[in-house]
């Protein structure tokens, strides 16, 4: 059971440090706007990992396999929803900026809900339908139990939060977010066009 927990922890950290939307949502709306913000997002992204996670240990994998149709559904959603996020990220980009102006990019607006696009950006994550619809579901093996699965349950909410709210107060430093204030124009504009990226492919790699 050990080697089964140890094994679930360092595969969700890995799955969560490789950067994805997630890392750049949190990122860019802690060096953009406020602390508060950012830590609304994480939550946000946490509650759609518990999703994922109760989903893929009630048979995920099984569901997927048995509705195809609603795997291709999700694929597509998540696909265009990424798409539009980063459109948003690249117009923000374009837009001209006063010299000395001190407040954030526009690509996250203040009055956007960013518990809501944390939660969106998460449950419209291809690392997340993959991870979670394959890997996932075969490390956590139909044997384990019901306690154990709980257990682990709590290991990826936990694992998820922490992250998530270490990225949050480091990008929310304010150094950070003087460094983020010169390079907002080329970091929106990359961010925005690897989120574009990430939907392409989701939706063309089905």
């Amino acid at each position: 059971m050990i080697s089964l927990f140890l094994t679930v922890a360092l595969v969700q950290i890995v799955a969560l440090a490789s950067p994805g939307p997630d890392f750049f949502f949190i990122s860019q709306t802690a060096a953009s706007q406020s602390r508060r913000d950012a830590f609304k997002g994480v939550i946000g992204i946490t509650l759609a990992v518990a999703i994922w996670a109760a989903v893929a240990l009630l048979g995920l994998n099984l569901i997927l396999k048995q509705m195809a149709w609603l795997h291709q559904l999700i694929l597509l959603a998540g696909g265009a929803y990424l798409i539009w996020m980063g459109i948003q990220m690249i117009k923000s980009a374009r837009q001209p900026r006063i010299a000395g102006e001190e407040t954030g990019p526009v690509s996250i607006p203040r009055k956007k809900n960013t518990f809501l696009r944390g939660l969106l950006t998460n449950l419209s994550n291809p690392k997340a339908i993959i991870y979670f619809g394959s890997i996932f579901s075969l490390i956590v093996g139909d044997d384990v139990s019901s306690a154990t699965r709980t257990a682990i349950f709590i290991l990826i909410v936990a694992e998820t939060l922490i992250w998530f709210s270490l990225v949050a107060t480091l990008f929310s430093l304010p150094w950070v977010k003087t460094k983020y204030q010169k390079l907002a124009k080329w970091i929106d504009g990359v961010a925005g066009t690897l989120f574009v990226a990430f939907g392409l492919h989701l939706i063309f790699s089905r």
